[in-house]
C-alpha cells in the first residue's frame, strides 16, 4: 500500500504510543527542571543528579517517540524497556496517598505496550518486513 508521505504509513497506534511517550518525556523534564530549582546546599550532590538524570532520562525519551512517530526500528525496544520500567516505578507508588499516581503510570505503560505491539505498529516498526520474517 503506497503512501505519498512516510508518516502516513505509521499506523494511529504507533501515534498514540508515541504521544503518551512524549508526554512521559516532558513530565520528566520538568521534574527535572523543578527538582534543579529546588537544590539546597546540604544536598547538592543529590539534588544535581537526580535533576540531571531527570533532564536526560526525558531528552531521551523524547527521542524514542520521535522514533516512534517515524516508526524508526530502533525506537521499539527502548520504549518497552522504558514502559517496564514505568511499570516497577508504578508498583513502588501503590499505597496509600500516592495510588492514584500509581494507576496513572501503569495506565500510561500499558496503554503504550499495548500500542506498540499491536500487529499495524510491529508490521511498520518492521519496515514491513514482518509478513516475510515469521516469529517464532
Amino acid at each position: 500500500m503506497p503512501t505519498d508521505s512516510p508518516a502516513a504509513a505509521v499506523p494511529r497506534p504507533l501515534k498514540l504510543a508515541a504521544a503518551v511517550v512524549a508526554l512521559e518525556g516532558l513530565a520528566l523534564i520538568v521534574l527535572g527542571i523543578g527538582e534543579g530549582l529546588t537544590i539546597h546546599g546540604d544536598r547538592l550532590v543529590l539534588g544535581l543528579t537526580t535533576a540531571g538524570f531527570f533532564l536526560v532520562y526525558g531528552v531521551a525519551l523524547g527521542f524514542v517517540a520521535r522514533g516512534l512517530w517515524r516508526a524508526v526500528r530502533w525506537s521499539r525496544g527502548p520504549t518497552v524497556f522504558t514502559q517496564l520500567i514505568q511499570l516497577l516505578v508504578a508498583y513502588s507508588f501503590w499505597g496509600g496517598s500516592t495510588k492514584a499516581v500509581a494507576v496513572a503510570l501503569a495506565v500510561a505503560a500499558l496503554a503504550v505496550l499495548i500500542c506498540v505491539f499491536q500487529k499495524a505498529s510491529t508490521d511498520a516498526l518492521a519496515g514491513g518486513e514482518a509478513n516475510d520474517h515469521p516469529v517464532l
